[in-house]
Protein backbone atom coordinates (compact mmCIF):
# COMPACT_ATOMS: atom_id res chain seq x y z
CA UNK A 1 0.00 0.00 0.00
CA UNK A 2 1.12 3.50 -0.58
CA UNK A 3 0.93 5.75 2.56
CA UNK A 4 2.33 9.13 0.57
CA UNK A 5 1.76 10.75 -2.54
CA UNK A 6 3.47 14.00 -3.95
CA UNK A 7 1.20 15.96 -6.42
CA UNK A 8 2.34 18.67 -8.66
CA UNK A 9 -0.03 21.82 -8.92
CA UNK A 10 -0.23 23.33 -12.62
CA UNK A 11 -1.59 20.81 -14.93
CA UNK A 12 -2.84 18.80 -12.45
CA UNK A 13 -5.19 20.25 -9.96
CA UNK A 14 -5.62 23.77 -11.47
CA UNK A 15 -5.25 25.18 -14.92
CA UNK A 16 -4.35 28.64 -14.73
CA UNK A 17 -6.09 29.29 -11.37
CA UNK A 18 -9.24 27.48 -12.07
CA UNK A 19 -9.80 23.63 -10.22
CA UNK A 20 -9.57 21.30 -12.93
CA UNK A 21 -12.42 19.41 -12.71
CA UNK A 22 -13.08 16.06 -10.69
CA UNK A 23 -9.68 17.20 -8.55
CA UNK A 24 -11.24 18.29 -5.86
CA UNK A 25 -13.11 14.95 -5.04
CA UNK A 26 -9.60 12.91 -5.49
CA UNK A 27 -8.33 15.50 -2.81
CA UNK A 28 -11.26 14.81 -0.26
CA UNK A 29 -10.87 11.59 -0.78
CA UNK A 30 -7.49 11.44 0.01
CA UNK A 31 -7.69 13.98 3.11
CA UNK A 32 -10.82 11.30 4.42
CA UNK A 33 -8.25 8.18 4.27
CA UNK A 34 -5.69 9.57 6.27
CA UNK A 35 -3.17 9.71 3.29
CA UNK A 36 -0.36 12.21 3.85
CA UNK A 37 0.41 14.27 0.71
CA UNK A 38 2.80 17.20 -0.43
CA UNK A 39 1.99 19.48 -2.86
CA UNK A 40 5.64 20.45 -5.21
CA UNK A 41 5.65 23.03 -7.66
CA UNK A 42 8.95 24.37 -9.16
CA UNK A 43 7.70 28.01 -8.32
CA UNK A 44 9.91 29.40 -5.46
CA UNK A 45 8.15 32.90 -5.45
CA UNK A 46 5.26 31.26 -3.77
CA UNK A 47 5.19 30.55 -0.44
CA UNK A 48 2.90 27.46 0.76
CA UNK A 49 0.50 30.12 2.06
CA UNK A 50 0.24 31.88 -1.06
CA UNK A 51 0.21 28.22 -2.76
CA UNK A 52 -2.76 27.85 -0.41
CA UNK A 53 -4.68 30.82 -1.07
CA UNK A 54 -4.21 29.74 -5.18
CA UNK A 55 -6.36 26.34 -3.79
CA UNK A 56 -8.41 28.20 -1.50
CA UNK A 57 -9.67 30.83 -4.42
CA UNK A 58 -10.26 27.94 -6.78
CA UNK A 59 -12.27 26.22 -3.76
CA UNK A 60 -10.65 23.68 -2.01
CA UNK A 61 -9.20 24.51 1.34
CA UNK A 62 -5.89 22.64 2.22
CA UNK A 63 -3.45 22.45 5.10
CA UNK A 64 -0.43 25.01 4.56
CA UNK A 65 1.73 22.45 5.63
CA UNK A 66 0.72 20.53 2.71
CA UNK A 67 2.62 22.61 0.35
CA UNK A 68 6.59 22.15 -0.74
CA UNK A 69 8.39 24.41 -2.99
CA UNK A 70 11.54 24.68 -4.89
CA UNK A 71 12.91 27.52 -2.36
CA UNK A 72 12.27 24.78 0.19
CA UNK A 73 14.11 21.89 -1.35
CA UNK A 74 16.71 24.91 -2.08
CA UNK A 75 16.91 25.74 1.95
CA UNK A 76 17.36 21.94 2.52
CA UNK A 77 19.72 21.83 0.13
CA UNK A 78 21.96 24.10 1.39
CA UNK A 79 21.22 23.39 4.86
CA UNK A 80 23.72 20.35 4.74
CA UNK A 81 26.74 21.89 2.47
CA UNK A 82 29.40 24.77 3.73
CA UNK A 83 29.03 28.32 4.18
CA UNK A 84 26.53 30.70 4.90
CA UNK A 85 26.84 33.38 2.94
CA UNK A 86 24.20 33.64 -0.20
CA UNK A 87 23.69 36.50 -2.69
CA UNK A 88 20.07 35.74 -3.84
CA UNK A 89 18.55 36.76 -6.93
CA UNK A 90 14.81 36.50 -5.90
CA UNK A 91 11.87 37.01 -3.79
CA UNK A 92 11.08 36.98 -0.84
CA UNK A 93 9.74 33.65 -0.29
CA UNK A 94 13.10 32.11 -1.48
CA UNK A 95 14.93 34.40 1.14
CA UNK A 96 12.78 33.87 3.64
CA UNK A 97 13.63 30.19 3.21
CA UNK A 98 17.17 30.82 3.52
CA UNK A 99 16.96 33.02 6.48
CA UNK A 100 15.55 29.94 8.65
CA UNK A 101 18.52 28.13 7.57
CA UNK A 102 20.80 30.59 9.74
CA UNK A 103 22.19 32.27 6.38
CA UNK A 104 23.30 35.01 5.81
CA UNK A 105 21.72 37.37 2.15
CA UNK A 106 24.33 39.54 1.24
CA UNK A 107 26.77 41.18 -1.53
CA UNK A 108 29.71 40.85 0.27
CA UNK A 109 31.98 37.81 -0.44
CA UNK A 110 29.59 35.57 -0.64
CA UNK A 111 29.59 31.68 -0.46
CA UNK A 112 26.68 31.23 -2.64
CA UNK A 113 25.13 32.28 -5.92
CA UNK A 114 21.23 31.37 -4.96
CA UNK A 115 19.09 32.44 -8.14
CA UNK A 116 15.31 31.65 -8.38
CA UNK A 117 12.70 34.24 -10.00
CA UNK A 118 11.89 37.34 -9.41
CA UNK A 119 10.37 40.35 -11.71
CA UNK A 120 12.98 43.01 -10.94
CA UNK A 121 15.79 41.23 -12.87
CA UNK A 122 18.04 43.35 -14.14
CA UNK A 123 22.18 44.12 -15.43
CA UNK A 124 23.58 44.94 -11.92
CA UNK A 125 22.28 41.29 -10.60
CA UNK A 126 23.76 39.55 -14.08
CA UNK A 127 27.48 41.51 -13.03
CA UNK A 128 27.87 40.84 -9.54
CA UNK A 129 26.50 36.86 -9.67
CA UNK A 130 28.51 36.50 -12.78
CA UNK A 131 31.57 37.99 -11.02
CA UNK A 132 30.93 36.20 -7.79
CA UNK A 133 30.12 32.93 -10.32
CA UNK A 134 33.47 33.24 -11.71
CA UNK A 135 35.63 34.06 -8.22
CA UNK A 136 34.65 30.51 -6.56
CA UNK A 137 31.14 30.98 -5.44
CA UNK A 138 28.83 27.92 -5.51
CA UNK A 139 26.00 28.20 -8.47
CA UNK A 140 22.48 27.00 -7.19
CA UNK A 141 19.27 27.79 -8.85
CA UNK A 142 15.92 26.41 -7.86
CA UNK A 143 14.50 25.00 -10.99
CA UNK A 144 15.56 24.88 -14.66
CA UNK A 145 12.27 25.92 -15.98
CA UNK A 146 12.64 28.36 -18.64
CA UNK A 147 9.51 30.03 -18.88
CA UNK A 148 6.46 30.04 -16.33
CA UNK A 149 2.76 30.78 -16.81
CA UNK A 150 1.92 33.11 -19.67
CA UNK A 151 5.39 32.64 -21.33
CA UNK A 152 6.99 34.55 -18.33
CA UNK A 153 10.84 34.43 -18.00
CA UNK A 154 11.66 31.70 -15.11
CA UNK A 155 14.73 30.77 -13.29
CA UNK A 156 16.65 28.96 -16.21
CA UNK A 157 16.27 31.84 -18.37
CA UNK A 158 17.37 33.86 -15.42
CA UNK A 159 20.42 31.98 -15.34
CA UNK A 160 21.50 32.13 -18.94
CA UNK A 161 23.60 35.05 -19.28
CA UNK A 162 25.12 34.26 -15.53
CA UNK A 163 26.41 30.95 -17.03
CA UNK A 164 27.34 32.08 -20.44
CA UNK A 165 29.22 34.59 -18.50
CA UNK A 166 31.03 32.60 -15.97
CA UNK A 167 31.30 29.89 -17.90
CA UNK A 168 29.52 27.60 -14.78
CA UNK A 169 26.29 25.72 -15.35
CA UNK A 170 23.73 25.77 -11.96
CA UNK A 171 22.90 23.34 -9.82
CA UNK A 172 19.50 23.10 -10.33
CA UNK A 173 17.24 21.69 -7.66
CA UNK A 174 13.59 21.57 -8.42
CA UNK A 175 12.21 18.90 -10.64
CA UNK A 176 13.68 17.17 -12.55
CA UNK A 177 15.95 16.29 -10.11
CA UNK A 178 15.46 13.99 -7.47
CA UNK A 179 17.01 15.70 -4.78
CA UNK A 180 13.17 18.07 -4.71
CA UNK A 181 11.08 14.85 -4.23
CA UNK A 182 13.57 13.33 -1.72
CA UNK A 183 13.27 16.79 0.23
CA UNK A 184 9.58 16.81 0.09
CA UNK A 185 9.57 12.97 1.24
CA UNK A 186 11.67 13.79 3.80
CA UNK A 187 9.39 16.24 5.08
CA UNK A 188 6.86 14.03 5.61
CA UNK A 189 9.53 11.27 7.05
CA UNK A 190 8.74 9.39 3.94
CA UNK A 191 10.57 6.57 1.81
CA UNK A 192 10.13 6.29 -1.84
CA UNK A 193 9.01 2.38 -1.72
CA UNK A 194 5.93 3.16 -0.24
CA UNK A 195 5.09 6.72 -2.30
CA UNK A 196 4.24 8.19 -5.49
CA UNK A 197 4.31 11.18 -7.41
CA UNK A 198 0.91 12.51 -9.59
CA UNK A 199 2.36 15.01 -12.10
CA UNK A 200 1.55 16.35 -15.57
CA UNK A 201 4.86 16.37 -17.22
CA UNK A 202 6.85 14.24 -18.39
CA UNK A 203 10.22 16.08 -18.19
CA UNK A 204 9.56 17.32 -14.92
CA UNK A 205 7.27 15.39 -12.87
CA UNK A 206 7.76 11.71 -14.39
CA UNK A 207 11.32 12.13 -14.83
CA UNK A 208 11.93 13.12 -11.24
CA UNK A 209 9.74 10.50 -10.50
CA UNK A 210 11.50 7.56 -12.11
CA UNK A 211 15.04 9.33 -10.73
CA UNK A 212 13.67 9.15 -7.32
CA UNK A 213 12.29 5.91 -7.40
CA UNK A 214 9.07 6.92 -6.58
CA UNK A 215 5.72 5.15 -8.36
CA UNK A 216 4.48 7.14 -11.13
CA UNK A 217 1.47 8.88 -12.60
CA UNK A 218 0.78 10.48 -15.38
CA UNK A 219 -2.32 12.61 -15.69
CA UNK A 220 -2.91 13.99 -19.18
CA UNK A 221 -5.07 17.06 -18.38
CA UNK A 222 -1.39 19.54 -18.55
CA UNK A 223 1.84 19.91 -20.56
CA UNK A 224 2.16 16.12 -21.78
CA UNK A 225 0.43 14.30 -24.13
CA UNK A 226 -0.47 10.15 -24.83
CA UNK A 227 0.95 10.84 -28.50
CA UNK A 228 4.24 12.45 -26.60
CA UNK A 229 5.17 8.84 -24.68
CA UNK A 230 7.25 7.89 -27.06
CA UNK A 231 9.37 10.62 -27.17
CA UNK A 232 11.16 8.92 -23.95
CA UNK A 233 12.92 5.98 -22.64
CA UNK A 234 11.35 5.72 -19.65
CA UNK A 235 7.33 5.05 -19.21
CA UNK A 236 4.95 6.28 -15.75
CA UNK A 237 3.25 3.47 -13.86
CA UNK A 238 -0.03 4.77 -15.18
CA UNK A 239 -1.93 6.80 -16.98
CA UNK A 240 -5.00 9.10 -16.32
CA UNK A 241 -6.76 11.40 -18.63
CA UNK A 242 -7.60 13.66 -15.55
CA UNK A 243 -7.10 13.55 -11.39
CA UNK A 244 -10.74 13.11 -10.44
CA UNK A 245 -10.44 10.07 -12.99
CA UNK A 246 -8.30 8.46 -10.72
CA UNK A 247 -9.90 5.58 -8.09
CA UNK A 248 -7.33 5.65 -5.40
CA UNK A 249 -7.94 2.07 -4.99
CA UNK A 250 -6.20 1.59 -8.49
CA UNK A 251 -3.13 3.26 -7.05
CA UNK A 252 -3.51 1.28 -3.06
CA UNK A 253 -3.66 4.61 -1.38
Amino acid sequence: MKSHLLLDMDGVVLHDNDLIPGADRFLHTIMERGIDFRFITNYPSQTPADLQNRLRAAGVDIPVEKFFNSAMATAAFLSKQNGKKAYVIGEGALTHELYKIGFTVTDIDPDVVVVGETRSYNWEMIRKASYFVKNGARFIATNPDVAGPGGSPACGALCAPIERISGKKPLYIGKPSAFMLRAALDSMKAHSENSLIIGDNMHTDILAGVQAGVQTVLVLSGYSKLEDLDLFPYRPNHVFNALGEIDPDQLEL
